[in-house]
């Protein structure tokens, strides 16, 4: 009877176990977080997101260079005009406010002559010579080149100075001396007329006669109107007499400056003229002003004398606009033709120093858009 009752109990107690099962649904496995006591508070991980895994470096600059190539295609084509004068700002402004260091080294690649006593560099377009408080000069960066010319690692004491003077806008061969003494020494030979200097100039105009000499004096006039502002002018010493049919003489200014210019021409072809000068003299803006005043034909690309009651770019025949590619509102871009090309130098225990400077870049395209031609050193130097 016992044995009964406890068969039947234990049969309710495991229908009751069952129908308990059967309500509460148990937890599943996967998704149970197991601990352990070396995980302790441990965050759980993070469900899994529909975010892509971040990019590596090569897949990165593959996206930038294909952002980059969608970009330039969209860019409306440049025309011919914009291409010039993005070609002559890029040659002409390229070593303009540049740190010291990067013209220091320019100028040691540039280096055409060098011995113990003088230096004959080649000077770039646009970079002044003298110390400037503004902007980076020739004469500023002279201790890091003489150091890169010695070596860096070595000692020495030597110097660089400049000898004569050259204009901003103008390049070629530029002269330094390597000791006080050397200096002195050139200026007296300069003094004597004993250091020749030839330039070539690319001028608006065709000289007439094709060779000569002009001398006369220059002087520094102030320039009135809505912009007053001074240019250097001629001073000279002869006028047309009442009658125009001779000179006569003329009581020279006390402020005006002995010039005296050698000129001759090499070609001349579409209304442009390349023309060498000896000057004889040093004063400021001498081959500038006796070619605009007194031979009428200002160099290529100055715009401070090819107008003289005002400030305003060159202006240029048409058809010398059409060679050069360009229109008269852009004419403000075009450089200074204005290139020392030679140097003769008389040496003391030595022979002469002779030392010709390549031309620049946009000199000799000037040159074959004008359509002159280029002589060579044994036709330019007699």
């Amino acid at each position: 009877m016992n044995s009964c009752r406890r068969i039947v109990f234990m049969r309710d107690r495991a229908s009751c176990h069952n129908m308990v099962r059967s309500f509460v649904k148990p937890r599943s496995l996967d998704t149970a977080p197991s601990f352990s006591r070396s995980q302790g508070t441990a965050a759980t991980p993070a469900p899994e997101s529909d975010e892509k895994p971040g990019l590596r470096a090569i897949d990165l600059a593959r996206k930038v260079r294909q952002e980059k190539a969608k970009t330039t295609a969209k860019e409306p084509p440049v025309s011919a005009l914009q291409a010039r004068v993005a070609e002559l700002k890029s040659i002409t402004q390229q070593l303009q406010n540049v740190h010291p260091n990067v013209l220091a080294k320019h100028l040691h690649r540039t280096v055409l002559y060098r011995d113990k006593d003088v230096v004959v560099l080649n000077k770039p377009y646009g970079v002044l010579v003298r110390e400037d408080s503004e902007n980076t000069s020739i004469s500023s960066v002279l201790p890091v080149l003489s150091k890169m010319m010695d070596g860096i690692k070595v000692k020495s004491d030597s110097i660089l100075i400049p000898c004569l003077g050259q204009e901003k806008d103008s390049t070629g061969a530029l002269l330094l001396a390597r000791s006080e003494v050397v200096l002195e020494h050139i200026l007296s030979l300069h003094r004597h007329n004993q250091v020749q200097r030839k330039y070539w100039v690319v001028t608006v105009g065709i000289p007439v006669p094709s060779e000569g000499l002009i001398d006369i004096p220059i002087i520094e006039r102030e320039v009135s109107g809505p912009q007053p502002h001074f240019k250097m002018a001629l001073s000279p010493l002869f006028r047309m007499n009442d009658l125009g049919d001779g000179m006569t003489k003329v009581r020279g200014h006390r402020q005006s400056h002995p010039a005296v210019t050698k000129y001759r021409v090499l070609d001349s072809r579409s209304g442009c003229s390349l023309v060498e000068l000896q000057p004889l003299t040093e004063v400021k803006h001498q081959i500038r002003v006796h070619m605009a005043l007194a031979l009428a034909c200002p160099v290529l690309g100055d715009h401070k004398y090819s107008n003289w009651s005002k400030l305003a770019p060159q202006k240029l025949p048409e058809r010398v606009l059409k060679k050069l590619g360009l229109e008269q509102s852009k004419t403000r871009h075009l450089p200074l033709h204005l290139h020392a090309r030679q140097l003769v130098l008389p040496g003391r225990s030595r022979p002469d120093i002779s030392v010709s400077c390549p031309l620049p870049k946009y000199f000799i395209q000037s040159l074959n858009r004008l359509n002159l031609t280029f002589p060579d050193d044994s036709k330019a130097d007699k």
